[in-house]
């Protein structure tokens, strides 16, 4: 069984049930079929073995707002699903999203109807087997809710980072900021770097973590408070606001609705979505990037965000 049939980065804007995705091996974005709807859109369908019990699919899914279950106080704001096949060595996928009370593990597809008016991010990877504990301890660091469980002990016992992850172990020691590489699946995969800090750090992740990781200047689409601003104090390490609105494709999304978080290198190749917005009390609260450097999804996400503040 292949738990996804594909790389693929959705984005959904305000308002609209339909998306944009970026699907390996097509040209430009394509339009999705209703985001509310199962099964077959592209959101639904690498969640096929989630929403419903499979044998060959085991995972866990975190979400800082978990379905049906009012007022559990975090301060991580991670959401995603890391699934492995028990049966087959490298089989594996993990999908990072940035929609509340979703999915609800093994009771079905149910997109929540309020998320519909926000503008969302999916982003859904093939990765191999041996991948998952240098995810597990990106996500240690980050400190996600954890509301659904059943990958086997045998399988988590093998992994290091991922017992810690599953039972909450080593939450606030040292290292305050982890740094690991992952790769696709398939025979060209995909770069992909995860960057992830504690609440103890104090780092402010854009400007602290990420520039100085990725070594450039960086354009950002995300919220804002009244005290991070532009920030162009550093030769070739400036972070940049992306102005509102902004169109994908056709569909068009603004700051008022929009909560996806993401980034780009300038210059460079690399796209990167953040957990938490450009706002300054993520320096006291937990945070993950996850980073891909591949010059057709730069691109995409480079015209969107063309334009920046002055």
């Amino acid at each position: 069984m292949v738990l996804i049939f594909y790389r693929a980065i959705v984005y959904k804007a305000p308002t609209r049930n339909m998306g944009k995705a970026l699907i390996a091996a097509a040209m430009g974005w394509q339009d999705t079929p209703d985001l509310t709807m199962s099964p077959g859109n592209v959101v639904a369908k690498p969640l096929e073995h989630v929403i419903a019990a499979n044998d060959a699919n085991k995972f866990i899914a975190y979400n800082n707002i978990p379905p049906d279950i009012p007022k559990v106080k975090t301060k991580s704001n991670s959401k995603g699903v890391l699934m492995m096949n028990p049966n087959a060595a490298d089989d594996a996928s993990w999908i990072v999203h940035t929609v509340p009370g979703f999915p609800k593990a093994l009771r079905g597809y149910a997109f929540p109807p309020t998320e519909i008016q926000k503008g969302h991010l999916f982003i859904c990877l093939t990765i191999k087997g041996s991948e998952i504990d240098a995810i597990a301890m990106a996500l240690r660091i980050a400190t996600p809710l954890i509301y659904h469980n059943d990958i086997p002990d045998a399988q988590i016992n093998s992994r290091p980072n991922l017992k810690k992850l599953v039972n909450g172990e080593s939450r606030f020691t040292p290292p305050l900021t982890v740094t690991r590489q992952i790769s696709t699946a398939a025979a060209a995969g995909l770069k992909v770097t995860i960057y992830s800090k504690g609440e103890k750090s104090k780092y402010e992740i854009y400007r602290k973590v990420l520039v100085k990781k990725l070594k450039t200047s960086i354009k950002v689409w995300t919220t804002r408070d009244k005290i991070l601003k532009s920030d162009c104090r550093i030769l070739n390490r400036n972070i940049k606001l992306v102005t509102s609105p902004i169109t994908i494709g056709d569909h068009a999304s603004s700051l008022e609705s929009d909560v996806s978080q993401w980034l780009i290198s300038d210059p460079g190749n690399k796209f990167c979505a953040v957990d938490k917005p450009y706002h300054k009390s993520q320096t006291k609260e937990p945070a993950m990037a996850v980073c891909i450097d591949d010059a057709t999804i730069f691109g995409h996400f480079n015209l969107i965000g063309q334009n920046v503040e002055n």
